[in-house]
């Protein structure tokens, strides 16, 4: 099985992705609000997948801090990740900093976005 981490998403919206992707992958998607709790959970888990929130729901930080950390840690870095925006620009960000690229909320049910998943979790 595979296993995702959602981080910085609302309830609701953590609910669309769950749904979605234990759907269509049967991948099991764990919930993070924030940084912290994020990298405890990545260095004790086994995660084949990281989506990140570009505004955290905590406390509306920016997600791409979370895609600096993950990427400068030796042990996490190689994990995809992936920045949950609408905005091109944030994705560009995102995508320069390491991570591929990822979809908005917006985007949920598109091919494209499942294409994209698909690519990580088969």
């Amino acid at each position: 099985m595979k296993f995702v981490l959602d981080v910085g998403n609302c309830s609701p919206d953590h609910a669309s992705i769950k749904r979605l992707i234990q759907a269509k992958f049967s991948a099991d998607v764990v919930q993070a609000d924030a940084a912290e709790d994020a990298l405890v959970k990545l260095r004790a888990g086994n995660f084949d997948l990281v989506l990140i929130n570009r505004k955290l729901d905590c406390d509306y930080s920016d997600g791409i801090e979370i895609i600096k950390l993950l990427k400068a840690d030796e042990k996490l870095s190689t994990i995809p990740v992936m920045l949950i925006t609408n905005y091109a620009d944030h994705q560009d960000a995102a995508v320069q900093l390491g991570a591929l690229r990822g979809f908005g909320k917006l985007e949920f049910n598109s091919v494209e976005t499942d294409n994209k998943l698909r690519a990580v979790l088969g």
